[in-house]
Order: structure tokens, then sequence, then C-alpha cells
């Protein structure tokens, strides 16, 4: 029997020696800084690691080593990430900052945080109601920050457990029902356009009567709140979002006559009018995202494969559309479930009867 090959030790170097490297500083790009000690045992090495922090600790004059705060490092993590990131993450990393990451713990030293603390900080993000997907992404936002200002730092806790998302995929009766109520209304241009398209709601603000040509609407921009607020045209997220959607005549026949921008109303007052909507009509409650979902789980069921369904809604991965077609499964499960009880329940009631 081979002998398994034994595994090369951290640091090695081909000279024998091993390097071991101790975080230095942040500089102001946000890059991290690293100091290499080298010695002929990995012992020895970090010995000498340990010496230098101790010397670099009194030689930095006294500004440098003012400790940052959690809230601190929060703001400061945001204003270096804030050219890398989208308006609309920006605008939610300094909501997150102002009402979470702050307060008693925002004042906090960030580099003397144990784990008791952040435990306790997290307890009490449960304890006002939040839900598990967004402390979860509140806590995201503060490990980034952590591992940027505080590498060295080590955390060990609990997060909420993940609850799997009741979502309602509406079917085709529902979005006729729907469809019918908002018939002539500038709504009904925004539903046809996400439930046959599929486009998301930001992508449908931002289209122009020129994105059109034929039956093909190129989506090349989206429609999202900046960090003052205020309702911005900018590029898509990801490249997979540049696409051109062929859609239906029926769909087509309704953009017809319209110059300049399809849809006056934002995302937000989309979403809001739709709700207003659903709630008008006999149908179940489901967001106006859904309807994304709604075309998702048509085109699956007629058989198109994924890297279609894909390159037309302008998904990235396929994670969210197996969560889709997941909930799809569930709900005609629970269908054919229902059907089958009835039919024995009937049976049921004819044999006594006789």
């Amino acid at each position: 029997m081979a002998r398994k090959p034994k595994e090369k030790e951290k640091g090695k170097l081909p000279s024998g020696n091993v390097r071991v490297q101790v975080y230095w500083y942040t500089d102001d790009s946000g890059k991290r800084h690293y100091k290499s000690f080298t010695a002929p045992s990995k012992k020895e090495a970090k010995r000498m690691a340990d010496e230098w922090r101790v010397l670099e600790k009194d030689r930095r004059p006294q500004e440098q080593r003012k400790p940052l705060t959690v809230s601190q490092a929060a703001e400061r993590y945001i204003e270096l990430k804030e050219a890398a990131l989208s308006p609309s993450t920006v605008a939610a990393y300094e909501k997150n900052a102002r009402n979470h990451i702050s307060g008693p713990f925002g004042s906090l030293t960030l580099s003397e945080l144990t784990s008791a603390d952040v435990q306790l900080w997290i307890s009490d993000l449960v304890g006002k109601g939040l839900a598990p997907k967004t402390i979860r992404n509140i806590y995201g936002q503060f490990s980034s920050t952590a591992d940027m200002f505080a590498p060295d730092l080590r955390l060990k806790v609990t997060l909420p457990a993940k609850k799997k998302p009741e979502l309602y995929c509406p079917n085709d009766w529902d979005i006729k029902r729907v469809l019918e109520h908002i018939q002539g209304t500038e709504l009904e241009i925004a539903v046809l356009l996400a439930a046959f398209g599929p486009l998301r709601r930001g992508e449908i603000c931002a289209l122009d009567s020129s994105d059109i040509r034929g039956n093909i609407v190129h989506v090349c921009k989206s429609k999202v709140m900046g960090p003052d607020r205020t309702w911005i045209i900018k590029q898509p997220k990801t490249p997979g979002s540049y696409r051109d959607v062929e859609f239906p005549d029926f769909v087509v026949e309704r953009l017809k006559g319209i110059n300049g921008p399809i849809i006056k109303a934002n995302p937000n007052q989309i979403s809001g009018k739709f709700r207003t909507a659903i709630k008008k009509t006999a149908v179940p409650y489901f967001r106006f995202h859904d309807l994304r979902h709604y075309a998702a789980s048509i085109m699956h069921a007629i058989g198109v494969p994924d890297q279609y369904i894909l390159q037309r809604g302008g998904w990235s991965s396929d994670n969210v559309m197996k969560t889709v077609y997941r909930n799809v499964i569930d709900l005609e499960t629970a269908r054919q479930t229902r059907k089958i009880n009835q039919h024995f329940d009937e049976l049921n009631r004819r044999l006594k009867s006789v």
C-alpha cells in the first residue's frame, strides 16, 4: 500500500526555513500590510514575530495607536468600499451601521472584542425582532469590517438558524386575474414585462423606448436608490444582467406608442401599487418579484434548458432558480396530495353508503 505523501508544513520554504507573517496595518486604501519573519523553525519564527509586535506597539506614535471603535471601523469600511459597491448596497450598509452596528456595542474597541461581546449583540438583534436573514446580513457586514481592521480577531458565535422562505409561486390563473384587474394601467405594463420577460423592477423602471427594437427589449441599465435616497440610473450589477429579451406579440403591442421612459413610477412605487392590486383580487398574496419566479417555473415546466432560462432572466447562477423550482414542486405536491385525499374521502363515503 502506497504511503500518503507528507503534507507540506505551512510557511515552509524550499530552503527548509519557516516563514511567519504578522498583520502590520491597513493603509488608507484598505489594503492590509504584513511583516514576515523567517527562521529555521516555526517556534523560532513565531518568537521573533511576538517580539516585533511588542517593539512595534511601543514605537508607534500615540495617535496611530489609538484603537478604532466598532462604529468608527464600520464607517471607515463603508468609505473605503463605496467606490466598488452599488449605491443600494452602500445605502443598506449605512443603514445597518446607523441602526445596528452602533450604541453600546458600537462604542466598544474593535480589536478588544470578545466572542461574548458579539454574541450579546447578536442576541440584542434577535430581541429587536429582526429576521434571521437580516441578522446574518448585518453580521456579514460587521465580519468584513473586522477582517479589514482587526484581522487577528478570532470570534466564535452562533447566528440564528436560517428559515426556509415560504414563497408562493403564482400560477397562470393568478396572473390572469391580476392582469384583468390592472388592465390599461402603467402597472399592467410592469407586470407584463416581469411575468413574461422576466425583467426586474429596476430594469423595468429604467427602460426607455429607445431600448426596444421590434419585439426585442435591450436590458442594459437599472434604476436604484442611491445613498442620498434619490433614484438613479446605473449599469446592471452583473455581466449576465446585460441581455436582449424577445417578448411575445401581445406584450409588445402594449408598449406601442410610448416615447421616452416606459414606466414613470420608481421601483418602490411599483411594489406598492402591486401590493394594493393583489389585495383587491381573489388570489393568494405574492410579491412583484415573484413574477420572475412565475416566468422561471413556466419555462422549466415546458422543458426549456436551464442555460437559456438563466440567460433570459439575467441570473448569474442557478441557485435562485433551483429554489423556485423546489417551491413549485412543493406546491404541486400539495395540490396532488389534496386530490388523492379527496378521492379517498369520496371513495370512503360511497362505500359507507352501500
